[in-house]
């Protein structure tokens, strides 16, 4: 999906290069404990989203918990290559 490595850039350029008043460098800035409550924050939504049956609400949910865990990433600099390095040994 070129979206997500689009995405992923963005938050990387953001890590390096910090715009002021960007919802990405505040995560960054407030450090990994921030974000990672932010992961969880949205997964709990995307669960009650998911039990409410509403699709267009799940599909929300969904796209901020993968924003947020792209920005978990940056933060740990883990990239997009070794999530899918992952998830191929995984099919193994």
């Amino acid at each position: 999906m070129d979206i997500l490595k689009e995405l992923y850039d963005v938050v990387l350029d953001r890590k390096a290069n910090p715009t002021e008043g960007s919802y990405t460098n505040y995560l960054l800035d407030k450090g990994t404990e921030k974000i990672a409550k932010k992961v969880g924050e949205e997964a709990v939504e995307v669960a009650i989203a998911a039990a409410k049956e509403d699709r267009e609400e799940i599909i929300g949910e969904i796209s901020d918990v993968i924003y947020h865990v792209l920005v978990l990433m940056a933060d740990q600099d883990i990239s997009l290559k070794d999530i899918e390095e992952e998830l191929k040994s995984r099919r193994s």
